[in-house]
């Protein structure tokens, strides 16, 4: 307790965290975009009926949700409205539509991981330079952060996707088991981030990190301090 504690007093704890912020801000914008962009094309106006086909992320972010990733490094944004009515095929759509923000997430991770490796070829990923360091942990938070969201999204758990891809894939007959999963959804994930919180990051962080150092390169990754 008292580790954590001095954790939230270190200067260098606080840096970190406000370097983190184009990643989240970016990462959730573009996620929930894909969302409503999808739904939107497969025949569901109700994201853009409601302002949410946008790239403005005062349209996505939640303020709770937000804080809650700078302070304890899990959060959420807004989610998108979807009504599956809308579409030809519901099933199919809702799957389209799920699986569209885990992608967003990944190809904003990728884009992170390419403007580093582009960035490095002008400013040389230096330990000794303070604006390479900085400049590049953005980068990498960028490409990580953006890599656990998509990983952390497709766990079949609600209101998660992968519990919306599970939920479509399954037959009619598990339906009693689906509305009691939707019902109770939101306790199980929380269950789940509390007992196995000395595991997440085992669970999530591990295939993230290896990801990331595979986008940004081990030269840039060295560097990162506040990670």
């Amino acid at each position: 307790m008292f580790g954590c504690v001095e954790r939230f007093l270190d200067p260098q704890y606080w840096i970190g965290m406000l370097m983190a912020v184009p990643a989240i801000v970016i990462g959730l914008t573009f996620h929930e975009y894909a969302h409503a962009w999808t739904a939107n094309r497969l025949g569901d106006p109700t994201a853009r009926a409601l302002g949410r086909l946008t790239f403005n992320p005062i349209k996505h972010l939640s303020l709770i949700g937000t804080i809650c990733f700078l302070i304890f490094r899990i959060g959420w944004a807004k989610p998108v409205p979807v009504n599956p009515e809308n579409f030809k095929k519901p099933r199919k759509g809702m799957i389209l539509v799920s699986v569209s923000g885990p992608t967003a997430s990944l190809i904003i991770a990728i884009a992170f991981g390419l403007v580093a490796r582009i960035l490095s070829f002008i400013i040389p990923p230096d330990p000794s330079s303070a604006l390479a360091t900085y400049l590049y942990t953005i980068l990498v938070f960028g490409a990580l952060l953006n890599t656990v969201f998509a990983i952390f999204n497709i766990l079949p758990i609600p209101p998660l996707d992968g519990s919306q891809i599970l939920f479509n894939l399954l037959p009619p007959r598990y339906n009693n088991i689906v509305m009691w999963l939707q019902r109770y959804g939101f306790f199980i994930l929380l269950a789940f981030i509390v007992l196995l919180g000395p595991f997440l990051w085992l669970i999530l962080g591990t295939p993230s990190m290896l990801l990331s150092r595979l986008l940004v390169g081990d030269r840039i990754m060295s560097i990162i301090q506040y990670i």
